[in-house]
Order: C-alpha cells, then sequence, then structure tokens
C-alpha cells in the first residue's frame, strides 16, 4: 500500500487530495495545525470511503521550526517507509509583514523553509521506499527571485512579493534536491496547480476563483500517482503541462546561495 503524507491537509486544496488519494486506497498521513480539525477530516475520510481505520495524523505549525522536526520524528514513529511527500501547506499574500516563532519573514518561513526542513529529514524514510519515493511541491505561478541582500524583506515589504519570493524558492532548492538525489531513488517535482482556486487564501484575498479546487488537485494527483511520471524529477509544471520557472532557479549560483542558506537558516542534515 503506498503511504502518503499530505501537509496542509485539512482544508482547500490538500483536503481535495487527500480525499483523491483515500478514494485511490493510499495510506495516508495527514498533517494540519489543529489537532481538532485533523480528528474531523481523519472521520469524515474514513466514513467516507469506509476505510477500516481513520488516516493518521500529525500536528506542527509550520512557523515554528523545532515543531517541523518533531512532525519528522512523529511520521517516522508511524512507518517505517514514505512513497510520497506532499508539500502542500502553506499562507497567502494577504495581511501585513510578520515573523515566524523563530524570527524569519512569516511566508518565507511557512512556505519553504518548513518544507525545506521536512523533505530533508524525511529523506530516510523516502528511500526506504525502495525506489520510486517522490516529493511533489505545491507552489505557484507567481514567482519573484530570493533578494539575498534582504531575504526577509525588511524593506519594500508586500505580502504578493514575500508570497511570490518563498514560492520561488521552493521550487529553485526542489530543482536543487533533484539533482542531490538518484532520480530512480526519489523525485522532486513542483507544480503550479490552478490559479485563485477558492481556497481560504483566495477567499481571505477577496479574488475571485479562476480554477476550480477540484481541477487543481487533479494536477497534484497526476505528479502523485502516474505511473508515466516514474524517474522524472527536477521539472516544474503549470497545472499538467510542463513549463519554465523564473529563470534564476535554473541559476547554479543562485541555486548554490539559497541550498546553504536554508542549511543554515534550519539546521536540517545535508544529504549524503
Amino acid at each position: 500500500m503506498t503511504t502518503i503524507l499530505i501537509t496542509g491537509a485539512t482544508d482547500g486544496h490538500g483536503r481535495a487530495l487527500a480525499e483523491h488519494l483515500a478514494g485511490d486506497g493510499a495510506r495516508l498521513i495527514l498533517h494540519g495545525r489543529d489537532q481538532a480539525r485533523l480528528d474531523r477530516t481523519a472521520a469524515e475520510l474514513a466514513s467516507r470511503h469506509h476505510l477500516r481505520e481513520p488516516p493518521a495524523t500529525v500536528r506542527a505549525d509550520f512557523a515554528d521550526l523545532p515543531q517541523v522536526r518533531a512532525l519528522a520524528e512523529q511520521v517516522a514513529g508511524l512507518t517505517s517507509h514514505l512513497d510520497v511527500l506532499v508539500s502542500n501547506a502553506g499562507i497567502g499574500f494577504s495581511g501585513p509583514r510578520e515573523v515566524s516563532a523563530d524570527g524569519h519573514e512569516l511566508r518565507f518561513a511557512v512556505n519553504y523553509l518548513a518544507g525545506f526542513d521536512l523533505s530533508l529529514r524525511l529523506l530516510p524514510l523516502l528511500a526506504a521506499a525502495g525506489g520510486g519515493a517522490r516529493i511533489v511541491h505545491v507552489s505557484s505561478i507567481g514567482q519573484e527571485p530570493v533578494d539575498f541582500d534582504d531575504v526577509m524583506i525588511e524593506h519594500g515589504y508586500t505580502g504578493g512579493r514575500a508570497y511570490h519570493q518563498s514560492k520561488l524558492a521552493q521550487i529553485t532548492a526542489g530543482f536543487e534536491l533533484a539533482d542531490r538525489l538518484p532520480a530512480g531513488q526519489v523525485t522532486v517535482n513542483s507544480l503550479h496547480p490552478g490559479t485563485h482556486m477558492l481556497t481560504k487564501m483566495v477567499q481571505e484575498a477577496g479574488l475571485p476563483e479562476v480554477d476550480t479546487i477540484d481541477s487543481g488537485q487533479n494536477a497534484t494527483h497526476r505528479l502523485v500517482a502516474d505511473p508515466g511520471l516514474a524517474g522524472v524529477t527536477g521539472r516544474f509544471y503549470d497545472r499538467t503541462q510542463e513549463a519554465r520557472a523564473h529563470a534564476s532557479a535554473y541559476d547554479p549560483d543562485v541555486r548554490r546561495r539559497l541550498w546553504q542558506l536554508s542549511l543554515d537558516l534550519t539546521g536540517a542534515p545535508e544529504p549524503a
């Protein structure tokens, strides 16, 4: 049975993906910030899909890196291997500049650093799947390069700039990680699942729906489960079509600098 961890699984796109994968018969591990919502989501999935037992749940606030580290340990206590990590948890572009519990700009922390840290800490479980494990980054077509002179955007801050920077960082580090791992062992791909899907962050921003949540989760499900994508790594997709990310994501110097910065900020283990 395929074991899949979905971060940000209690509403919107993550919840819709969990529904689809539960219907596939996957063994799910659901992440969220609120245990009551996690319990409710797991119970509803079990009831709707006639599961013998509800999916496992793990709780962590991605604005606090020690909780991310604890999350990786919780997952290791639940399973001997992990076939897929869907890095979906994130916050949107509305609101003023805030900082995480670790003092990092909040969107960079939640949308990027937490997923970077978690991915590296879960690599042993992904490698233990015996080949063909996948990391899927739920990212965005909205992308802006990291300003290495002002990574935490202390000057000229806007929510949109912070969100776009965090999402391009996610894609860029995904490309770098893909290059560092054997494609036959673990693949790493990113996608823009849809524009202005009616998620909580889109509703909070007051934006009109463009793509449906259902179409978005279908695009993500393809990267999770399509056998035709076995061994395909280091790619960015706009919905279901391969696309080019921002040019800086392909710049070796940018990738090297972002990688080292991310290791320094998170304390994540360097992959062997």
